[in-house]
């Protein structure tokens, strides 16, 4: 396994353990030590995300990205 891999495998499970909470926030939604810990993982997420980001780029696309549906644009094969 490569150093990426083991990156994203890190990623995806604190975005797994990160979602499970918010659904236990959901019934439980005074459960303090749930709170802190899910603050805890949105942290640890978004520092090994900045690091992954700095080694191999961009994990997503940006949704900002305003050439995203440019091709929409452009003629289509029969209009030509």
């Amino acid at each position: 396994m490569t150093g990426r891999d083991i990156l994203l495998k890190k990623l995806s499970s604190y975005a797994f353990a990160s979602h499970e909470l918010k659904l236990f926030l959901d019934t439980h939604p005074k459960d303090k030590d749930t709170l802190k810990k899910l603050k805890e993982y949105e942290a640890k997420y978004k520092e090994l995300k900045m690091e992954f980001e700095d080694k191999y780029g961009l994990i997503m696309r940006k949704t900002d990205d305003t050439l995203m549906w440019s091709w929409v644009n452009d003629p289509w094969p029969w209009e030509e």
